[in-house]
């Protein structure tokens, strides 16, 4: 998933606050395979319900920008408040991207975007997925995943703290089939919220 990038980028001192997850998992990489941690995060995709935060999106192009994500297993949806308004929403296999300052809507098909190996229902890390990479930090994991009879269309990362053994989703990286890298930090991760039944509609307006 790579939508247009806006053109006005949030200073890089926001970048700050975003937690470095991936840097930290390739900075100590741990072995590949790892069915327990498969098993864990396949869990907490599912079994995660109303999850909401605050994030940091890089752009491929440099372009940064901030707002709130919200998760349902197979709903996603980001509102952006800086650098301009903007919403992205996906959902029933499609994304919807909307862009107010652009005037512009962006709709995709997910079943060619890496983003649509996150929003699966049931999540199912085997089979059309394929596991490239399991990766430990300190206190985090990391994930690396790409479609079994398409890998060209791109690479799914997701970043995880793990304290406790409770995880928590703190970073995406969504690298595309042009190797475009998108990537969103996430902070303030809580769960629990009820979404109205409309809330993941690819209608939904600014």
């Amino acid at each position: 998933m790579t939508a247009a990038a806006p053109r006005r980028a949030l200073p890089r001192r926001a970048l700050l606050a975003a937690p470095l997850v991936l840097a930290a998992c390739q900075a100590a990489p741990g072995p590949t395979g790892g069915g327990r941690d498969v098993a864990r995060i396949e869990r907490y995709l599912n079994d995660t319900h109303g999850l909401t935060a605050h994030v940091v999106q890089t752009w491929p192009n440099g372009t940064v920008g901030a707002g709130t994500l919200f998760y349902e297993p197979g709903h996603l949806r980001l509102d952006y408040d800086t650098p301009h308004p903007m919403r992205l929403v996906a959902a029933g296999g499609h994304v919807v991207f909307r862009d107010a300052a652009q005037q512009s809507v962006t709709r995709m098909n997910l079943s060619r975007q890496p983003l649509g190996l996150l929003l699966t229902t049931p999540v199912h890390l085997a089979g059309a997925v394929t596991v490239t990479a399991i990766q430990h930090g300190a206190d985090v994991l990391q994930v690396s995943l790409a479609r079994t009879d398409n890998p060209s269309q791109g690479l799914l990362t997701l970043g995880f703290s793990d304290f406790a053994g409770q995880l928590s989703l703190v970073a995406i990286d969504i690298l595309d089939a042009r190797r475009n890298r998108t990537r969103l930090h996430l902070t303030d991760v809580g769960t629990g919220r009820i979404f109205p039944p409309d809330f993941f509609s690819l209608s939904a307006r600014l």
